[in-house]
């Protein structure tokens, strides 16, 4: 089983006009995550979540400490981690499927192999026959979809999501968490994601790390199965008015918003 390391991991940034001094964004942080796990980062903000998706993906380098999957240190960005954000950033010059088959295309696989594939995925993400529209006929979801499937393609280890459902509407965005626990299950790719939500970190969740800030480091890391029971057959609706998850949503907003002794002093 494939695994995704930061061990002892900092970042800091050089300060303007301070002569080359530096202020750390994160200190410290030592994280795994395995490719059957769903981990959710959130925290305050200035707890360097985004920073932490960028270390992991290879868009930074950290300045401190090591950053590796099964060993091998990341020196940059690489087919085993593939990145989902916010915006769907797709080509709005190629329809569903080409842009789902674009990442195969840089890789010179031929059309015929790269249109199969992008059919695979588009089936996986609940979007069969979508593959000629184009991306202005798509909605949000659809999109996000559309994007989720692309960076699939070239079947990474790990996928890394920075609040990939943060721009839907409430309705859509219930669904879609319902559809990331289904692709995370057909799948076996390890997910890290951003989120600002607690109910989305509590639902989507086997594990959520909590960051608190200046500078970011780990204040907790919990274990949930709210996702799992959801898989089993629960309905979302039952999981969320559970004791259980009105308890963990009381106890994760705490861990979020209690300052520690360090700056409350």
């Amino acid at each position: 089983m494939s695994s995704l390391s930061l061990q002892n991991v900092s970042l800091n940034y050089a300060l303007s006009g301070t002569g080359g001094g530096a202020d750390d964004v994160l200190r410290n942080i030592n994280l795994s995550l395995d490719e059957r796990e769903f981990v959710v980062v959130i925290g305050r903000s200035g707890s360097g979540k985004t920073s932490l998706l960028n270390l992991a993906a290879g868009f930074l380098n950290p300045s401190r400490g090591a950053i590796s999957v099964d060993g091998v240190p990341i020196t940059g960005p690489g087919r085993d981690r593939a990145v989902v954000f916010q915006d769907d950033a797709l080509y709005p010059w190629l329809n569903a499927r080409d842009n789902i088959g674009f990442p195969l295309k840089l890789r010179h696989v031929p059309k015929a192999a790269r249109d199969l594939r992008a059919e695979e995925l588009l089936n996986l993400v609940g979007l069969s026959g979508a593959g000629d529209k184009k991306i202005w006929e798509l909605s949000g979801g659809m999109r996000q979809r559309v994007g989720i499937a692309r960076a699939l393609a070239s079947d990474p280890k790990f996928l890394l999501m920075d609040e990939p459902l943060g721009a839907l509407d409430a309705l859509t965005r219930s669904r879609m968490q319902s559809f990331l626990l289904n692709v995370w299950q057909a799948t076996s790719t390890g997910v890290l994601l951003i989120t600002h939500s607690i109910d989305e970190a509590l639902f989507l969740a086997t594990r959520v790390i909590v960051l608190e800030p200046n500078p970011g480091r780990v204040a907790a890391d919990l274990r949930l199965d709210f996702g799992g029971r959801h898989l089993a057959g629960e309905e979302a609706a039952a999981i969320r008015g559970s004791a259980e998850f009105k308890s963990a949503y009381e106890g994760l907003t705490l861990a979020i918003h209690t300052e520690t002794a360090e700056f409350a002093a």
